[in-house]
């Protein structure tokens, strides 16, 4: 039974569960039909009986019934006998022989050369002359041939009706079964070809029924599926890129010092070097922990009470040197007294990275902003410069990991295009969010949303 297909077992069902029904059918059709049968025979003996007798008169010594009366009514044998069993009027059938005793007001039945008949008696009190039977005899051939008619009808239909009913069950479970059928298709080519850019693909014109609903699901994983091995493997890609440049700079500084006689100078210079891309590298691949980790659930917050307006002026003087180098001024606009529950480290992370970013990308003679106040039961960042902006077709990508808005120009910029994803992660963590408008040519403006501590929630 395991080897049956789900539709063939389905169909087995449906047909056993069909027969079932119409031998139950069958059966009640007869059992009712022979109950109807005998009910109609009674009825139709006793009104017969029951019309004629007012027509029974006694008149000259003798029974003399009505002109009216007839002894054949409706295929009704109608005959009087008196109260020793002697006919005084009408006719019997052939087949009846006379062997069956009188009942008063019951039914009975004989069977005779193939035919069956049903007999009702009833005793009646003739004025003037005592009581007397009155005997309806009718034959039960017409009514059990036309209940015999029907049953048989009913025998050959309804099978039948069961082979139609499984031929359109089977027919409905396939075509319900189509959809699954393209599901495994599919998912067989995806597995073999490792091709997660096909899709089930069920046309939006058929019935949005649950299997339809399951290719959605499977197309909208695979979909995610395949955005993320796509950025798994652009990160992986990234990631030994970025890697690979400090490594070649560490090794030719490496070789050059190994190479002969250097001077002091040249020595010093040689290391400061190697030590300033270990250091670069050690950065990099410290912020991909903590990503990965991110990744993972496994990178915890350690949250506390922190003054956010104090932390954004400390920030604010610690990036005012690399904006000196380039000649911005910062100017900042921080309502005091605003604290968060949060990580100090990552919440200075997040306000270092987004101005740094306002810093690299911005003019020379240029100027940043930083400006944090109260929201609602939040505060409120805004992080601004003016200067190169963002093209509108870049700025979705701009959380991406390793992307930078302008790459031609990336080489001359300190960073690997990892600030702003972590800044994306940090306000994240923290239960916030953020969000970034630009122009390009004008300048670029990024906000940010944290909620504020209990404490100065009751403030706000």
């Amino acid at each position: 039974m395991k080897r049956i297909s789900i539709r063939m077992r389905v169909t087995l069902w449906f047909t056993a569960l069909m027969s079932l029904l119409a031998l139950l059918v069958l059966v009640f059709l007869y059992l009712a039909g022979q109950s109807s049968v005998k009910t109609g025979l009674r009825n139709q003996l006793v009104n017969t009986i029951t019309s004629s007798l007012d027509e029974i008169e006694y008149e000259d010594g003798k029974i003399e019934p009505d002109d009216d009366l007839d002894y054949f009514i409706g295929g009704v044998y109608l005959s009087i006998y008196d109260a020793e069993g002697r006919l005084l009027y009408g006719r019997i059938p052939s087949a009846y022989n006379g062997i069956l005793p009188f009942r008063d007001q019951t039914l009975q039945t004989f069977s005779e050369n193939g035919l069956d008949w049903s007999i009702y008696d009833v005793e009646c009190e003739v004025s003037g002359y005592g009581p007397v039977w009155v005997r309806g005899i009718l034959s039960s051939e017409g009514a059990s041939s036309a209940f015999s008619l029907l049953f048989h009808l009913a025998c050959l239909a309804l099978p039948v009706f069961v082979l139609l009913a499984a031929f359109g069950g089977y027919h409905l479970i396939h075509r319900a079964f189509l959809p699954v059928r393209r599901i495994t298709e599919s998912a067989e080519q995806i597995g073999s070809g490792n091709d997660l850019s096909l899709r089930i693909g069920l046309r939006s014109e058929e019935s949005k029924d649950e299997i339809y609903r399951l290719a959605e699901t499977f197309d909208r994983m695979f979909g995610r599926l395949e955005d993320s091995f796509s950025r798994e493997k652009q990160f992986t890609a990234d990631a030994s890129h970025e890697l690979r440049t400090p490594l070649s700079v560490i090794l030719s500084q490496c070789d050059f010092s190994l190479s002969g006689e250097q001077t002091e100078e040249e020595y010093i210079h040689a290391l400061e070097t190697v030590q300033t891309q270990a250091r670069k590298m050690s950065a990099l691949i410290s912020q991909l922990l903590t990503l990965a980790r991110a990744d993972r659930g496994q990178d915890r917050i350690l949250r506390e009470t922190l003054d956010l307006s104090g932390l954004a002026e400390m920030v604010a003087l610690q990036i005012a040197e690399p904006a000196e180098q380039k000649s911005i001024a910062v100017h900042t606009e921080i309502s005091p007294g605003l604290t968060v529950q949060g990580d100090e480290t990552m919440l200075m992370r997040l306000l270092f990275n987004l101005m740094e970013n306002g810093i690299k990308y911005g003019r020379e003679g240029g100027n940043l902003w930083l400006s944090l106040k109260p929201c609602g039961n939040a505060a409120c960042g805004t992080v601004r410069d003016d200067g190169i902006g963002i093209t509108p077709e870049q700025l979705p990508k701009i959380w991406n990991r390793f992307y930078q808005a302008e790459p031609s120009r990336s080489a001359s910029r300190d960073g690997v295009g990892l600030g702003l994803s972590m800044a994306q992660y940090i306000v994240q963590a923290h239960g916030g969010t953020i969000s970034a408008e630009s122009e390009p040519g004008v300048g670029s403006v990024f906000t940010f949303r944290i909620p504020a501590s209990e404490k100065n929630q009751k403030k706000l």
